[in-house]
């Protein structure tokens, strides 16, 4: 097992350094701390101003993963994890995809609530107009709840993610008409 004050220290010595990728292996546990290219269309408000990097392919936030174990859809083959999973998002184009679809993505590694509570209402759901500032969604990383807020005023077009769902750093949540 890892401690977590040391993956912390690793988390902190990557992000301060120009590598972009470490991977660590201990018996059955192995851990990958890697750094995402920056986005223009990031999180929100609401959640930390700099979230930690993606850690590992299991659980949020720094968490070890038993190795070859994959989660949240990741492929389990040969060779390394990059950011296929990642890149095959973006590659995707939503039903009706127009070019004002504003892409709402997870600024970190967590869980995807979509409501405050199991017996709540959804902050959102598809068709309903946001405003610029309003809560879309809770995203749990390392039991703190960060509420992710919209960056923009539309219309909800798609929600890509099912509540309770894992998400990974730059998945994109939801798409956001801002032509309506």
């Amino acid at each position: 097992m890892f401690d977590l004050d040391w993956v912390q220290r690793l988390i902190r010595i990557v992000d301060e350094s120009d590598i972009d990728t470490l991977e660590v292996s201990r018996f059955a546990t192995k851990i990958r701390i890697s750094k995402s290219p920056p986005q223009a269309s990031g999180g929100g408000g609401g959640v930390p101003a700099a979230p930690p990097p993606a850690a590992g392919t299991g659980g949020p936030g720094a968490a070890p993963s038993p190795a070859g174990g994959a989660s949240g859809g990741a492929p389990s083959g040969g060779g390394s994890a990059t950011e296929a999973p990642e890149e095959a998002a973006e590659e995707e184009a939503p039903p009706g995809a127009g070019a004002d679809l504003h892409e709402v993505t997870s600024p970190m590694v967590g869980t995807f609530y979509r409501a405050p509570a199991p017996d709540a209402p959804a902050y959102v759901e598809v068709g309903d107009r946001v405003e610029d500032g309003q809560t879309l969604c809770i995203l749990e990383a390392m039991k703190l709840m960060n509420e992710l807020d919209s960056e923009v005023s539309g219309v909800v077009k798609e929600i890509c993610v099912e509540n309770a769902e894992p998400v990974e750093y730059g998945d994109v949540l939801f798409r956001i008409d801002t032509d309506a």
